[in-house]
């Protein structure tokens, strides 16, 4: 099966050096996701049945087959030689023929709307949310945000606190996400950097946790969804000129 079949719901989003990052439209449509079944294993569609729901059916179809489309033309195999394995804390990983794959792969799906992220290697993590309205914000942000991060929500008003919520909350869950810790790791227990919540575009962050590991984190929202990518640094090589 080629490309073509899954290009009209899945297209180019972002490119940050050698990370690609896809939009996947999760719009219901008969079609699409009929087609989309098709590119899933036998476990997959197994595991396809088993959701009781259209929305999350949808989902899981819809992302899966993107992601194995891309894989597929990132890597070089065909779809039959693809697999996924499952790490802790549910982070899937790629297998072509029984191997580990040479990529970082990470998926996120909030509404309308999937983003999946690919990068060479080195651990990665993507989140998206739609930004829909809420009234459980403030008691939300009590548990997930830290003192700083907590007074400049305080000081926003309106739209404003809407659109920093969610522009924390998919800075801080992609970092958590890139980490692979879920969330042992208390997500009031860090804060992302400063100029970011000033609304600055990217940062390098660190956990203060884990002070000797570097990422890149990158705000990709825009005014339809709140989305952010992290992506660990590989450490600079110094070579012995000596």
């Amino acid at each position: 099966m080629s490309a073509d079949a899954v290009e009209s719901w899945y297209r180019p989003f972002r490119e940050i050096g050698e990370i690609r990052v896809a939009h996947v439209d999760l719009t219901p449509h008969e079609n699409r996701e009929a087609r989309a079944s098709a590119w899933l294993d036998k476990e997959e569609n197994v595991r396809l049945r088993r959701y009781r729901f259209d929305r999350p059916r949808r989902e899981f179809a819809l992302c899966r087959a993107a992601l194995r489309s891309l894989l597929c033309d990132r890597l070089g195999c065909n779809n039959e030689q693809l697999a996924f394995g499952i790490a802790a804390h549910g982070k899937p990983f790629a297998l072509v023929d029984g191997l580990l794959a040479d990529v970082s792969v990470n998926v996120s799906h909030s509404g309308k709307h999937g983003l999946i992220a690919l990068a060479p290697q080195g651990r990665l993590g993507v989140d998206v949310e739609e930004r829909v309205a809420r009234n459980d914000l403030g008691g939300i942000s009590d548990f997930v945000f830290g003192p700083g991060e907590q007074a400049n929500f305080e000081k926003a008003e309106g739209q404003e606190k809407h659109h920093l919520f969610f522009t924390f909350w998919t800075l801080k869950e992609a970092l958590i996400k890139a980490l692979g810790t879920g969330f042992s790791l208390d997500p009031s227990r860090f804060e992302i950097p400063s100029a970011m919540r000033l609304g600055a575009r990217r940062c390098v962050f660190r956990f203060p946790q884990f002070p000797d590991v570097e990422w890149n984190l990158e705000d990709l929202g825009n005014a339809e969804f709140a989305a952010a990518i992290a992506h660990e640094m590989r450490p600079t090589l110094i070579r012995d000129e000596s």
